[in-house]
């Protein structure tokens, strides 16, 4: 049943009331009062026309001319020209930014509230709304290095706001928004969007599609959903190309599952809203059809629906260069003294072996599976080490008769897709005995069972496996990470399986021992009115600290099935090991733990980077007497997209201080060192948060701190 009523607005900007034929509407006069002329960056009114340059590259600024007359396309003109005030090359004329927003509930009798994965909005009635702008005034702001250009009069069904075009000087991006909120309850959304134009002036549409190969379509097509890499779509012209794209990874809410869903669209009449021709970027209302929570958008709240416009005198080809820069082709980079680590993915490569070795009838590897597709993803992310999380699929008693012989495949499987430059290692979310969700992660194979009876040994040999343990009990978990150096974890903590996790739990002995690490951090539930992600779990982390505990947070990707042209990269985060060398699997991965265990490592999206970082000159993990009022708190930084802020947050046992540092003045693609004196005494702990304007971030782990 689709209960989806499209309310569709006739055109995208709001006329204003008929004038008398005698009588001229009088243009709106823009409010410069919080422009500052700097950075190369110039923005002037002439008449109904709002004119912005930019420069972009060592010969070339961008151009954005904006249409104040109320029943005009607002971008009369996206371009490039060779000075401020040069001749502009037109790329795109008379275009519209196209925004639909689909406006859903969230199920706010459910215990989990707000903070839900569990919730389905397109299983109950939603509405899609196409934006409106009346252009009721404009004004301009100026932060740091960029300004931003502000029209008022944006609504779309219960929500109202803005439209904003943001400029970056040294970038070729445009960063476009519709700032909205809502005083309606319980709702939650996704968006659309893009460029339209009753009038085309592209030539073509192109796109990488998700096998690699490019696809060019005309302007008179019907509106298409489409599968694209690198999540990005450009249109054409004689004068060069524009491309859309979306923030990496805070544009995705939370699936399941990663795959391609067909994150743009092109054509004429997108989604019976959009009369005119136009691409863009879309979310699929349906997901991966389990759980399919959408974003947060509480009452009160500013969203801030985001898109990037990339301009370049270049094709399609060069100009899809130009946005992979942002995401380093959508690789976690190389950092010298560092590895990188992902957990938490539910592949099920096991059980999927032992079926095809059934079905093609071998004791051998199954064709198709000599090099898995997940493999092949992995290692195309840049991912030096995987953690699995297998057999999440319930075990059938049947399965735990077996349990043995199935962790020897798993084993045995990890070992074979192992090599030099890639470890694979096996991991399991038993969440057996402690309660919620939890990862397990040992140096070298283990074999345990989830049960003991009575009369059974805790441990013992079997011929063919060694030891083998036998868990029965919460006690029994702990002896057994004790006998065998193994770290334990919450998965996902305060949401989906672990929502009363690890809350419920902190005065235990497991949760109190060393061998239990803290939680894992992932982007959910969505809420695009936060400069960050993930607060659910960076929250705690503090809460962690100032229970007095020394506790981490690791980073988790959490999907089930991956292929090779699965969205992988929009869902991930990674941990940077401080480790010198990839571990053999055949030796063990001992120094893997022992990162984890002692908290060297920061964890990213991927677009920002900590190569280095210290309060006092002690890294994370590490303990600093604090002696005076002043602590120096350094960084080394890197970064793809501009940077918002960086912050040091810190605590004293009780309450949560915020030390925020303004980041604005940074430009894309660089470096800096980070120098901050902080006040920490007092205080107990302190780390470090580093976000930039596309809503990437990276987190240190704690220095602790005593006096």
């Amino acid at each position: 049943m689709n209960f989806q009523r499209a309310i569709i607005a006739t055109t995208l900007f709001a006329t204003s009331l008929a004038l008398p034929n005698f009588v001229q509407a009088q243009p709106i006069s823009v409010d410069f009062k919080g422009y500052q002329a700097k950075n190369g960056i110039t923005i002037r009114q002439n008449g109904t026309q709002l004119l912005a340059t930019w420069p972009m590259d060592k010969g070339e600024y961008g151009v954005l001319s904006l249409d104040l007359k109320p029943d005009a396309p607002l971008i009369s003109e996206l371009g490039i020209a060779t000075s401020a005030k040069g001749k502009t090359t037109p790329i795109l004329q008379n275009v519209n930014p196209t925004t639909v927003l689909t406006v859903g509930t969230r199920n706010l009798a459910d215990p989990a509230g707000w903070v839900a994965f569990f919730d389905d909005p397109p299983k109950r009635p939603y509405q899609a709304y196409r934006a409106t702008l009346s252009k009721s005034s404009v004004r301009v702001e100026s932060q740091g290095q960029h300004s931003t250009i502000i029209i008022s009069g944006l609504t779309a069904g219960p929500f109202s706001g803005d439209w904003r075009f943001t400029l970056y000087p040294g970038t070729r991006l445009i960063h476009a928004q519709a700032v909205v909120s809502t005083q309606r309850d319980a709702s939650a959304i996704v968006y659309d969007t893009g460029l339209s134009s009753a009038a085309p002036t592209w030539s073509s549409v192109a796109y990488m599609d998700n096998n690699d190969r490019w696809q060019r379509t005309g302007n008179s097509d019907a509106a298409t959903p489409v599968a694209v890499r690198y999540r990005a779509i450009m249109g054409q012209s004689s004068g060069g190309t524009v491309a859309v794209f979306p923030p990496p990874h805070s544009y995705f809410y939370p699936l399941d599952y990663a795959d391609n869903f067909k994150f743009a669209w092109q054509g004429r009449g997108f989604r019976d809203l959009v009369s005119e021709s136009g691409f863009g970027i879309r979310q699929s209302l349906e997901g991966d059809r389990r759980h399919v929570p959408w974003v947060n958008a509480p009452p009160g709240t500013v969203q801030k629906l985001g898109v990037f416009y990339l301009l370049s005198r270049g094709n399609p080809e060069q100009t899809l260069g130009e946005v992979r820069r942002y995401t380093n082709d959508d690789r976690f980079p190389k950092l010298d003294g560092y590895r990188t680590f992902s957990s938490h993915y539910h592949v099920e490569h096991s059980l999927d072996f032992a079926a095809q070795q059934k079905a093609q009838n071998t004791t051998g590897v199954p064709r198709g599976l000599e090099e898995p597709g997940f493999v092949k993803n992995f290692k195309s992310r840049g991912l030096d080490i995987v953690h699995l999380a297998e057999f999440h699929v319930g075990w059938s008693q049947d399965m735990r008769n077996k349990r043995i012989e199935w962790l020897k495949l798993m084993h045995d499987e990890c070992a074979r897709l192992s090599d030099a430059n890639f470890l694979l290692l096996p991991g399991e979310e038993p969440n057996e005995h402690l309660g919620g969700h939890w990862l397990s992660f040992f140096p070298k194979p283990v074999y345990w069972t989830f049960t003991r009876g009575a009369q059974q040994p805790f441990v013992e040999e079997v011929a063919g496996y060694g030891k083998v343990y036998h868990v029965g009990n919460s006690t029994d978990v702990l002896n057994l990470m004790k006998a065998e150096k193994g770290l334990m974890w919450t998965a996902h903590p305060r949401i989906k399986g672990s929502r009363e996790q690890p809350d419920s739990y902190k005065d235990t002995d497991f949760f109190k021992s060393e061998q239990f690490l803290g939680g894992a951090w992932k982007a959910m539930p969505s809420d695009l009115s936060k400069p960050q992600l993930g607060t659910r779990v960076l929250d705690l982390e503090d809460d962690m600290a100032n229970w007095g505990l020394r506790k981490y947070i690791l980073g988790e990707v959490d999907v089930f099935k991956i292929n090779p042209d699965s969205e992988l990269y929009a869902h991930m985060n990674v941990n940077y090991l401080k480790i010198k060398q990839i571990p053999r699997f055949g030796d063990g991965w001992q120094s893997v733990v022992d990162a984890l265990h002692k908290g060297q490592y920061f964890v990213t999206t991927g677009e920002v980077l900590i190569p280095s970082f210290s309060i006092g000159g002690k890294e994370s993990g590490e303990t600093l007497r604090v002696a005076g009022p002043r602590t120096a708190v350094q960084a080394n930084l890197q970064w793809t997209f501009p940077l918002n802020f960086a912050e040091i947050i810190s605590g004293d046992g009780a309450k949560v201080y915020r030390q925020r540092v303004d980041l604005s003045d940074t430009r894309a693609f660089s470096k800096r060192t980070l120098k901050v004196n902080a006040d920490l005494s007092n205080r107990t702990w302190a780390r470090l948060e580093v976000w930039d304007m596309a809503g990437n971030g990276a987190f240190t782990q704690p220095v602790w701190l005593t006096k």
